[in-house]
């Protein structure tokens, strides 16, 4: 193909993706996607998988579909680029304490998940049906990673032999995404019939004024006028993602210089490691840069969020679109075993382990979690809003403190990428014993400090 033809089926793949989200954009609304906690990007992946050459009416080209199965990886990187850039850096010394038990619960929630992935393929899934080892990992992958997560690691499955990796894990990725909203909303009505709220709790102690008015969490202080939403702000903003995103690269660079010297499944983890962690990396030092030169008047929130948006709907509507529908159909089973391994993982955290180490508003903190751990962050928020609706608890400050510890660990981060080389280098019963071993850590953790007031 010559680079001219190269450069207009480029143009095409992103033309076409690009109307797929717009058509979910507008007919999302109508079909009250919004209400159900799921992005337009679902129909408009539903709408790419129906006319792209797996679905019933294939009018798109391989060609066209080969194009967006490059995209998931620079997508994501994008989006974990613009994370921390519009976002107030807090103080060092208020990382930990506001968000302790939060962090401890989310480690629970994802390590969980591969632990009773684990167990289904080990002990259910591989005697009957011989699946896959790897299929251990779709749990996590799917729910906590999403469809960004589930579509990158692909590769890393097919390399090592589980070339259905990818499509099964974003076929779980979708379950995830319509579970987090049913489950999640019948459990917001379930805590309004049980009293669990903070709505039905007495109004808090009156407290010194001088402590009254101190904030959950920092904010950020005026610096200066934020410019214009122009077309040259809009220039600004993507070159700082980009810069950030340069920060990554050269982090992962040095990463692989340093690993030279290590053999074995240390050094093939950080060979097989994807920018894009290191890009949120990237996106917390560009920000810090930017404060420490009170120069944050330069980035703009409302544009990183809008940056990330856009990267995250075409991610999706991508990654939806190139699904094989024949091959799901063919693993029916084995998917539908571990959707309920983990749905049952979520809710038994939720309803059991969440009300004895979590604060006063244990339930509003729970189901961001279950939201999230479910489906995406957006999600948990969704139901915060459901279970919160006047913002009077401390899980949204709390959640997005953990988020910025665990981003780059789990849903996505270096566990993600490490756990299928492990299970493959190691072999799956010993892969469950770590697992084993790290739960019940997080738990007796949480438990610990929930006694120690938390």
């Amino acid at each position: 193909m010559s680079g001219l033809a190269a450069i207009g089926l480029i143009a095409a793949a992103f033309a076409l993706l690009g109307l797929l989200v717009a058509i979910g954009r507008a007919i999302g609304p109508a079909l009250g996607l919004q209400r159900l906690g799921l992005p337009a990007a679902v129909l408009a992946g539903l709408l790419g998988l129906l006319l792209g050459p797996h679905g019933p009416w294939p009018v798109l080209p391989a060609s066209i579909e080969a194009l967006w199965a490059r995209l998931p990886m620079v997508l994501l990187t994008l989006v974990f680029g613009t994370l921390l850039l519009g976002k107030p850096l807090p103080a060092i010394g208020q990382l930990w304490r506001p968000a302790a038990a939060q962090t401890l619960m989310g480690l629970t929630l994802g390590f969980g998940q591969y632990l009773v992935g684990a167990l289904a393929v080990l002990l259910v899934l591989g005697p009957l049906l011989g699946v896959d080892p790897l299929m251990a990992c779709l749990i996590e992958v799917g729910f906590e990673g999403g469809h960004g997560s589930a579509a990158v690691m692909g590769p890393i499955y097919a390399g090592l032999g589980f070339t259905e990796g990818s499509d099964l894990g974003l076929a779980m990725a979708t379950v995830g995404l319509l579970s987090s909203t049913v489950l999640g909303g019948a459990l917001v009505v379930l805590a309004q019939n049980r009293g669990w709220l903070m709505v039905h709790l007495p109004e808090p102690v009156a407290v010194p004024d001088a402590l009254a008015h101190q904030p959950s969490c920092p904010l950020p202080e005026p610096l200066g006028e934020q410019p214009p939403e122009g077309l040259g702000s809009w220039l600004v903003n993507l070159g700082l993602t980009g810069l950030a995103v340069g920060v990554g690269v050269l982090l992962l660079a040095w990463l692989e210089w340093a690993a030279t010297p290590l053999q074995g499944t240390w050094r093939t983890v950080i060979d097989a490691l994807p920018v894009y962690p290191l890009a949120l990396a990237g996106s917390l030092l560009v920000r810090l840069a930017l404060e420490r030169s009170g120069r944050t008047n330069l980035v703009l929130a409302s544009q990183q969020e809008r940056l990330g948006g856009i990267a995250t709907d075409l991610l999706i509507a991508a990654a939806m679109a190139g699904l094989d529908l024949p091959q799901l159909a063919r693993y029916w089973l084995p998917l539908s075993v571990l959707t309920l391994a983990g749905l049952g993982w979520n809710l038994l955290v939720v309803l059991v382990l969440a009300r004895r180490v979590l604060p006063i508003d244990w339930f509003e903190r729970a189901v961001i979690e279950f939201g999230q751990a479910t489906g995406v962050a957006a999600s948990g928020l969704l139901l915060l809003g459901m279970a919160d609706p006047d913002n009077r608890s401390e899980a949204l400050p709390a959640f997005s403190v953990k988020q910025l510890l665990l981003q780059p660990v789990l849903a996505g981060g270096v566990v993600t990428v490490a756990a299928p080389l492990a299970v493959h280098n190691w072999g799956l019963p010993l892969w469950t014993e770590v697992c084993f071993g790290f739960t019940a850590l997080w738990i007796t953790l949480a438990l610990l400090l929930a006694r120690t007031g938390r």
